[in-house]
C-alpha cells in the first residue's frame, strides 16, 4: 500500500487490507500509566505478584480500553495518509470485542480493512475499517472492532465522481 493516496483513490479501496502496523510491547510501565490515567487500578493490570496467584493468566494483563486506545498508534503507523485531509476525526465503533487479553510483556500489532466510505457533506469522507489486534503467538486476537472516522478536507478537492 503507498504512503500516501488520494480521494480519488478511497472508494476503489473498499474491502482491500489496507495496513499492518508495527509491533508495539504492551510493558506493565504503559498498563501502569493507563491505570493512572483511567483510575483503574484492580489487580489484574497493576499487581504482578497477585495477578500470578490469583487469576488464569499468569500475570498481569492490559486494560481492554489500553489495547483499543492502542488503534490510534497503529493507524498513524500503517494506513496511508489521504493528501487532501485536513483533519481526521475518531467517529466512534460500531463493534467492539475483547477476545484475548494482553499479558504485560508481550506485542500487539492492529491490521486494518477498509469496510466502507462514503461522502458526507461537502467536506467529510467517513471511513470504516474492520480492524483487529494481533497478538504475538497467539491465536486469537486482542480484540476485533468495526472503527469508524471521518476525513475531513476542502470540499473544493472532492472528486468529480464523489
Amino acid at each position: 500500500m503507498p504512503r500516501e493516496i488520494s480521494l480519488s483513490d478511497v472508494r476503489a479501496l473498499i474491502g482491500t487490507q489496507m495496513g499492518v502496523s508495527d509491533w508495539i510491547i504492551v510493558s506493565q510501565q504503559m498498563i501502569d500509566g493507563f491505570a493512572d490515567a483511567t483510575d483503574d487500578h484492580q489487580f489484574i493490570h497493576t499487581d504482578p505478584a497477585r495477578a500470578a496467584a490469583e487469576t488464569p493468566f499468569g500475570g498481569t494483563i492490559a486494560h481492554g480500553f489500553l489495547s483499543l486506545s492502542l488503534l490510534s498508534a497503529m493507524n498513524f503507523n500503517c494506513l496511508p495518509k489521504v493528501r487532501e485531509q485536513t483533519m481526521g476525526i475518531n467517529y466512534g465503533f460500531d463493534k467492539i470485542r475483547f477476545m484475548n487479553p494482553v499479558k504485560s510483556g508481550t506485542r500487539v500489532r492492529g491490521h486494518f480493512t477498509m469496510a466502507d466510505a462514503r461522502f458526507r457533506g461537502a467536506g467529510m469522507l467517513m471511513v470504516t475499517y474492520e480492524v483487529s489486534v494481533e497478538i504475538e503467538n497467539e491465536r486469537k486476537p486482542a480484540l476485533t472492532a468495526t472503527w469508524l472516522t471521518i476525513i475531513q478536507f476542502d470540499p473544493k478537492d472532492r472528486p468529480e465522481d464523489g
